[in-house]
């Protein structure tokens, strides 16, 4: 398989194509989550919510929660009550498809996402030929972009 093969530079620009039309409601959602959830350690995007929740009876003292204030905890009954910051319901429902993990059923929408952005890193490489410039230059922007992401990690 070439890099300047013609037929093949064609397929990969049509499925770029027709697969980043589909993809572009999902990085939008992904994209609104990745930068709320920039804020999390923060409550920029959260309101007070009363939580009333039933527990074990008879605990010397309630549990710890963290982000938990105004906590009362009814030893008779296991009725515990507390007020937590929380994001509206809809936003703390896409926060959770993005950080999904394995034992959740959303997980598939992440490893979908995740292979279909791998996709757009690869099949960029055939909407230009190797000899031309622009092609060198998208080699050297990768490279800085690469650097850039490791260097934000290690610092």
């Amino acid at each position: 398989m070439k890099l300047n093969d013609r037929n093949i530079s064609s397929k990969f620009r049509v499925l770029h194509r027709y697969l980043g039309f589909f993809l572009a409601g999902i990085m939008f959602m992904y994209a609104l989550t990745g930068i709320t959830l920039t804020y999390r350690d923060k409550e920029t995007f959260k309101k007070e919510v009363a939580v009333e929740r039933i527990i074990e009876k008879g605990l010397e003292k309630p549990p710890q929660m963290r982000g938990a204030k105004n906590i009362e905890y009814n030893q008779e009954t296991g009725a515990l009550t507390y007020i937590q910051m929380q994001p509206p319901k809809f936003l703390g429902m896409m926060e959770n498809m993005h950080k999904a993990t394995s034992s959740t059923p959303l997980y598939f929408l992440n490893v979908f996402f995740g292979i279909a952005l791998l996709f757009f890193v690869v099949s960029a490489y055939w909407m230009f030929l190797p000899n031309t410039a622009i092609f060198k230059k998208a080699i050297y922007f990768t490279l800085a972009g690469i650097i850039l992401s490791a260097i934000m990690i290690f610092v």
